[in-house]
């Protein structure tokens, strides 16, 4: 297979409206593609191995025994039995309280407890810890993240993401997008989905950052990475940590860093109104902070912290309090054990 069948043109994208579109049409039509692009799988072995790269595929998890099982199978019999695309597939557990890392075990992945990794540096709970603390635990060159909850796995949620990151050295962060049915008595919705990403972050990036509008799906919780990003980064350990990541690599890389590809179609569990409205006040308190930060705006008066909601018992509406604190991991780098054990200067 040749580069010409890699990096064909993306079915769904229209040319641009006006010249003032024109960088940001170019970098859809070079760094949008669709995961059948990518599949021969042989190619793509061949050139991880003669970039002689590791690869690590990580999963973080809580309470998903009911899936993990099923992930691992596919990605393991695919991605390291038929083609040894993957170096290693491991469960990196927020401390879950079903059989999730036995599971996972029991089907051939590594599995570890967030709190025991680096345990010098504390123990936080969210999805961010997790994948920070992965970059530590993981061997690979290269990182794809997976969320444990796809109904409809396939290998293409790992060799989608990493395509692009084996055949375009510029490119250095590479996020998923697909459909994003919700799940209804009756069965799957053509649309919808998404809901965060076009209510709240696509609306902020309209505003401040309008060429990461391009990221169709910022949110997504599949994205593959090179080690030298990651590590070079600050993680926010809760909701925030996908938004923080792309304007962050944003501002040190530009656009030209990221690729994004079509896996076609997502399903998984699917969260109510209030679960959202907590996500989108985490999401919030990260991009106001790194709003104030690159001074696009100026002093706030002090925030609170405490998301007010309501939910009605028994025809009473009562007021539901949560406390969310967006706090952040520093970069990877700046962990003493990290750069001993990755010979860091």
């Amino acid at each position: 297979m040749g580069l010409k069948h890699w990096f064909a043109k993306p079915p769904h994208l229209k040319p641009a409206a006006s010249r003032e579109a024109a960088d940001v049409a170019v970098w859809l039509q070079t760094n949008t593609f669709h995961h059948s692009n990518f599949s021969d799988l042989r190619a793509l072995v061949a050139e991880k191995e003669k970039q002689g790269l590791k690869i690590s595929l990580c999963i973080p998890t809580l309470n998903e025994e009911k899936t993990i099982g099923k992930e691992i199978t596919v990605f393991k019999s695919e991605l390291m039995s038929r083609y040894p695309l993957v170096d290693e597939i491991a469960v990196i557990d927020s401390g879950s309280t079903d059989k999730t890392c036995e599971v996972a075990r029991t089907f051939g992945a590594d599995a570890y407890l967030a709190a025991d990794i680096l345990p010098e540096t504390g123990d936080r709970k969210g999805k961010g810890e997790n994948l920070w603390k992965a970059i530590y635990q993981l061997k690979g060159d290269i990182i794809i993240y997976v969320d444990a909850d796809i109904k409809n796995i396939h290998a293409r949620f790992a060799y989608g993401l990493l395509a692009p990151l084996l055949l375009k050295p510029e490119v250095k962060y590479v996020k998923a997008f697909y459909d994003r049915p919700l799940m209804i008595s009756k069965g799957v919705r053509v649309s919808g989905g998404g809901r965060v990403t076009e209510i709240l972050v696509r609306p902020l990036f309209s505003l401040f950052f309008p060429e990461l509008t391009t990221i169709i799906q910022p949110l997504s919780g599949e994205y593959a990475a090179r080690r030298e990003v990651l590590e070079s980064i600050p993680f926010p350990i809760g909701y925030g940590v996908e938004t923080a990541h792309l304007i962050d690599v944003y501002q040190r890389w530009g656009l030209r860093a990221f690729a994004q590809t079509d896996l076609d179609q997502r399903i998984h569990r699917n969260q109510s109104t209030q679960a959202l409205g907590k996500m989108s006040f985490g999401i919030l308190q990260t991009f106001i902070s790194r709003a104030r930060a690159l001074g696009l705006i100026g002093e706030m008066p002090e925030r609170s912290q405490v998301l007010r909601q309501f939910q009605v018992r028994d025809n009473v509406y009562e007021q539901v309090d949560s406390l969310l604190q967006e706090m952040e991991r520093p970069p990877m780098l700046g962990i003493p054990a990290y750069r001993r054990k990755f010979k860091r200067s």
